[in-house]
């Protein structure tokens, strides 16, 4: 298992445009991927559970991902969230 602390970079937070995109990019990888946020954990190949995250711009997000191919996940998942 892999894990990294992320800041959301995105003026917006997680809304439905970046959230898609997470889920479109960890949707690709056989790894369990899971963003946790507030005391809360969402499912990140789920838009509905990402959204419902409700985390904003400036808030930090811990992404944490296991399986076969668990560090590239997380990699590209992290990325999405570097973005403005």
């Amino acid at each position: 298992m892999v894990v990294r602390n992320v800041v959301i970079r995105n003026r917006l937070g997680l809304h439905a445009r970046v959230v898609t995109l997470v889920v479109k990019k960890a949707s690709r990888f056989k790894s369990d991927i899971f963003i946790e946020f507030n005391g809360r954990k969402a499912n990140s190949k789920s838009i509905i559970n990402v959204l419902a995250l409700g985390a904003n711009c400036g808030a930090e997000v811990k992404i944490t991902a296991s399986g076969p191919d668990e560090v590239l996940a997380l990699d590209e998942v992290a990325a999405v969230f570097d973005k403005e």
